[in-house]
């Protein structure tokens, strides 16, 4: 491993953050967290040694600025999977920008940035072309860059397969928009795994990394998968265009919408990578049969355990 870096972690606080947090606090790094809301993500992530929670609005050039003193490198995590056009530009490209010119104007030169498999300019979605507006920021930086695009990501925590075994376990079945989709899910601990890569190893600077599994799998598989380990095996019914846009539209009612009309926008392109995991990391990516059994068959023990705690006492 190369010499310890101090690292600025920015949307590090989600999913995929919590995973590259741990594992550069392992590698020796000192990690710096910035988040709107510490308090609210202090449990997770402080008890991990060698980490700052700062709190601070990344979207405010004076208060970015400020972050980047005595900083190696730059991670870039930010991502929305749903809003309007404004949010998308906002989370994506605007920001994207403020913190390249603020890198370029603090001295940092190495830039990690979190993409995504399918971001195109001219892609068919409002997420897939802000991400790709933003790659074309990045690459046109002076700064040392290493662009990341994973498939849908998979893992202890996350809002993938642990939704659709919670949701199968309440429904007897369940229509499906997008079931004929495919996608090539990568794990979480091989994305961070990758992050911690290009933070050591200066010859990735210029590369996209495209992070895919070792297999392809339609929306309908991963669901059905996603059941049977939870316990729940259910009918899954894949729902024609009309009726997928009909039921985005009754669940943009909802709080936290799993699903928009832009998500199905961005699943008109599968999002697999032809060439597979980048060579470039010189190691092959975790299977999803490897490790999904870990975490979503203990949603199976858990209800194994609610029945039992019901079941009356025979005397």
């Amino acid at each position: 491993m190369s010499s310890a870096r101090n690292v600025l972690l920015i949307g590090g606080s989600g999913f995929i953050g919590r995973h590259l947090a741990a594992q550069l606090v392992e590698h020796g790094h000192t990690v710096t967290v910035a988040t709107r809301n510490r308090e609210a993500h202090r449990d997770a992530l402080l008890e991990l040694p060698g980490l700052a929670l700062i709190e601070a609005n990344v979207h405010d050039a004076g208060q970015l600025a400020e972050l980047l003193p005595r900083h190696d490198a730059v991670i870039n995590l930010v991502g929305i999977l749903q809003g309007k056009a404004a949010d998308f530009d906002r989370a994506h490209v605007r920001l994207t920008e403020r913190i390249v010119n603020a890198c370029a104007a603090g001295g940092v030169s190495r830039y990690l940035h979190m993409s995504a498999l399918g971001a195109d300019v001219n892609g068919p979605s409002m997420y897939q072309r802000s991400k790709g507006e933003a790659e074309a920021i990045v690459r046109a930086s002076s700064l040392a860059w290493t662009i990341y695009r994973p498939s849908v990501v998979f893992g202890q925590g996350d809002s993938f397969l642990s939704l659709f075994a919670r949701l199968l376990r309440t429904v007897p079945l369940l229509p499906l928009a997008g079931s004929t989709a495919r996608f090539q899910p990568i794990w979480v601990g091989d994305v961070a795994r990758a992050f911690v890569a290009g933070v050591e190893q200066p010859q990735l600077a210029g590369h996209t990394l495209h992070l895919v599994g070792p297999r392809v799998y339609t929306l309908a598989e991963l669901v059905r998968y996603a059941g049977r380990l939870a316990g729940h095996p259910r009918p899954v019914i894949g729902l024609p265009d009309w009726a997928a846009r009909l039921q985005a539209s009754a669940m943009q009612l909802l709080p936290n919408p799993p699903l928009s009309h832009d998500n199905l926008d961005s699943m008109k392109v599968d999002n697999v990578h032809a060439a597979g995991f980048a060579p470039e990391l010189g190691w092959q990516p975790a299977a999803l049969e490897a490790i999904a059994p870990g975490y979503l068959g203990s949603e199976q023990r858990l209800d194994a355990l609610r029945q039992q705690s019901h079941t009356p006492v025979q005397h």
